[in-house]
């Protein structure tokens, strides 16, 4: 990760076993580290995949950790994107950066902040134009929640009950609103 930090990438995605120079070196440099957390490895895995699981999800702690220590840019990562059974699991799988954010510090960072990575796509970027942001000529994908979000997280973990009124690209394509 290091060589790649010194040739110049924008970002680093599944970096959970950096070490805290290279975070560092990362906040240095404002190169973005896009993590995902992991769940241990199942009971019956092997124990070689167990030992692997366990480092991977220390690492992960550790990265997180030094990474708001050393002000670095975040985003949030999944793999979902390459298994469209498991995209039903996104927004619950945000709920496990609890253990290292606060609600508004999620909320930020898997919008506002992923959408400034994005943003250094350049013309690979699928939304042209201003992105994590609401207003005027701004893409705006907007929700209205059925409560308050920064009080309780865990609502975002069930959409199809809880997002009353979804917004894509300023068309209501959900709306039930009370």
């Amino acid at each position: 990760m290091r060589r790649a930090i010194e040739a110049g990438v924008k970002s680093i995605e599944h970096g959970q076993l950096l070490d805290e120079a290279t975070i560092k070196l990362m906040a240095a440099k404002g190169i973005w580290l896009s993590l995902q957390v992991l769940d241990p490895a199942p009971p019956q895995a092997p124990t070689d995949v167990k030992l692997k699981k366990a480092q991977v999800i220390d690492g992960t702690d550790s990265a997180y950790k030094w990474a708001k220590k050393h002000k670095v840019k975040l985003a949030w990562g999944t793999d979902f994107l390459f298994n469209a059974a498991q995209n039903k699991n996104q927004n619950s799988d945000i709920l496990k950066l609890k253990t290292w954010f606060t609600p508004a510090e999620m909320l930020k960072m898997v919008t506002h902040d992923n959408a400034q990575l994005l943003a250094l796509s350049g013309p690979r970027n699928p939304y042209p134009g201003k992105l994590g942001v609401v207003e005027a000529g701004a893409l705006a994908d907007l929700l209205l929640v059925d409560g308050d979000p920064l009080a309780n997280i865990d609502l975002i973990a069930d959409p199809a009950k809880n997002f009353l009124v979804i917004m894509k690209d300023g068309q209501i394509v959900k709306n039930q609103a009370r």
